[in-house]
């Protein structure tokens, strides 16, 4: 089997929601990544065999598949075609492993792999009377969570959970406190400061061009909190004790991009890869405890590679939550030192769609800076699946 390259990564900032990106559509931040991304490797945008983006909402200006449209918006050849992917939170990590996938098998040479979210513009949608001049159905807010329901969920216990809801339930299945996920998120919080301020993230990001200028620094890090300020929030679940705002992931805006390219797109091209993408797994868990996801899915990707926690030199895992977090690198065993030494989720942000090839991104300059080794990208999936990756660099 062919081999599949990471030549080159680009993301935008991540905007808080109703913030810097608020007005910014979701296919526009899909097509600036995709132009920058061919800008930066110097690929012929003629040659690019597929795009593929993961988007997680798709119910407004991300519909009729928002990777075609970012093809054409970005000025790429209207022989370059697009198709959108859903794995909720890990569609744009999913989008990597089809790209990667499709090159490994020789069904194509060049590929770009990516998603998107922007959670401000998802839009309240209305569902449709079955008949004519029937009533009203149901108003939904699409940014997060469960809607429009299938009954025969509603009857199995615990299935329909919202994501804090099983956030809190992972927190009291492993045993962990408040101040233990209250310190988890702070720690998010410096180390993704402090990487911003040593200008870590610079290399990885594109600027974004807004009203109010170019925006090009994640707004989610906050300086100013604390644990004495994370233990004065108030706990989000009725009845809970542990998922606060302070210690969940928040609502978000962002783009991110990677091209995947053979073994001989390279030589053909001039292109200069970053790292092998070794492999990449999902899985399934109940939907209760979604955010033990990447426990499995990492270890069948472990399995199949022949691969150990003690080998890898850096990880990316998603903060969805601290509890969650915390439960899968004490369920996988990894060096706390290696997982998310530039801050994750808890303070960057998550948009759900761009979330995981954004992971990738800031893995490949962690590990580059690092120099070399193998990095694992892995995340939680609502409904109950997770996601992993493993790269080494070339």
């Amino acid at each position: 089997m062919a081999e599949a390259f990471v030549v080159g990564g680009v993301r935008t900032p991540i905007g808080r929601y109703g913030s810097a990106l608020a007005e910014v559509r979701p296919d526009d931040l899909a097509a600036l990544v995709v132009r920058e991304l061919v800008t930066r490797t110097g690929i012929d945008p003629a040659v690019i065999d597929d795009v593929i983006f993961g988007a997680a909402n798709q119910a407004g200006e991300d519909n009729r598949n928002v990777a075609r449209m970012a093809v054409l918006l970005a000025g790429l050849p209207e022989t370059v075609p697009g198709i959108t992917v859903n794995r909720l939170c890990a569609s744009g990590l999913s989008a990597v492993h089809l790209a990667t996938s499709m090159v490994k098998s020789g069904e194509a040479d060049v590929v770009i792999a990516g998603g998107v979210e922007s959670m401000t513009r998802a839009p309240w949608v209305l569902a449709k009377p079955e008949k004519a001049f029937g009533r009203p159905g149901e108003l939904a807010d699409t940014s997060i969570g469960w809607r429009f329901t299938n009954l025969e969920f509603s009857k199995r216990d615990k299935f329909t959970m919202s994501m804090p809801e099983t956030a809190e339930h992972v927190g009291s299945l492993e045993g962990i406190g408040r101040d233990e996920a209250d310190a988890f998120a702070l720690r998010s919080h410096e180390r993704a400061l402090t990487a911003i301020q040593a200008g870590r993230f610079a290399a990885e990001i594109v600027g974004v061009p807004t009203k109010n200028g170019n925006f090009t620094v994640d707004e989610g890090p906050r300086a100013d909190t604390s644990l004495e300020r994370l233990a004065s929030l108030r706990p989000v679940v009725r009845g809970g004790s542990l998922v606060t705002a302070g210690n969940a992931s928040s609502l978000n805006d962002g783009s991110a991009a990677v091209l995947i390219a053979s073994e001989d797109a390279i030589a053909r091209y001039g292109l200069v890869p970053r790292a092998r993408v070794l492999g990449g797994a999902s899985a399934g868990v109940l939907p209760e405890v979604m955010g033990l996801g990447p426990v499995p899915a990492t270890r069948k990707l472990f399995t199949r590679l022949g691969l150990s926690a003690r080998e890898l030199a850096a990880v990316e895992l998603n903060e969805a939550f601290a509890t969650q977090a915390i439960a899968c690198m004490r369920q996988l065993d990894l060096d706390e030192e290696i997982v998310n030494s530039d801050g994750g989720a808890i303070a960057l942000g998550h948009p759900l769609g761009a979330s995981g090839t954004r992971i990738l991104t800031t893995l490949l300059g962690r590990l580059e800076r690092a120099g070399g080794g193998t990095g694992l990208a892995t995340m939680c999936v609502g409904v109950g699946q997770g996601a992993a990756l493993a790269v080494e660099t070339v």
